[in-house]
């Protein structure tokens, strides 16, 4: 596979907060320092929001690919994903981000190879492997007939 590069730019605007953009895309995101933080500003995304959705949005994606792949039929997939900071020797680190799938599937036989798939797709998945951050996966599978 060759190499990609995915531009981003940064603007300040005020405070603590700056708008997000890239070329590639039509939309802008709003960030700034998470209101635990001095001077950090509520309901506006952080990067410590940002870093979790990276993780979430890739093992998502990834599923889709894998679940594609090994044919497996579902009904839905929703995922909550939980990003922990810590403050650890005087830093600050996003040390864990808890991945929480939701899988819903008709048929009770399929469910050993939806564990299998959902464990897959975090382990494949290219953001997870790319930080230091412990990624854990609870997953919930439901069966709809």
């Amino acid at each position: 596979m060759e190499n990609h590069t995915y531009t981003v730019t940064l603007k300040w605007e005020n405070d603590r907060k700056g708008i997000m953009s890239s070329p590639e895309l039509p939309t802008t995101i709003e960030v700034a320092t998470p209101p635990e933080f001095d001077k950090g500003m509520p309901n506006i995304w952080s990067p410590e929001h940002l870093f979790t959705a990276s993780v979430i949005s890739c093992f998502m994606t990834t599923f889709l690919a894998i679940a594609a792949y090994s044919k497996l039929d579902f009904i839905s997939f929703e995922c909550n994903a939980e990003g922990i900071l810590e403050r650890i020797d005087g830093n600050y680190l996003m040390t864990k981000i808890i991945l929480k799938p939701t899988l819903t599937i008709a048929e009770l036989d399929k469910y050993e190879k939806a564990q299998r798939v959902l464990e897959k797709s975090e382990a494949a998945c290219l953001i997870s492997n790319s930080i230091k951050s412990e990624v854990q996966l609870q997953p919930t599978i439901n069966i709809e007939n």
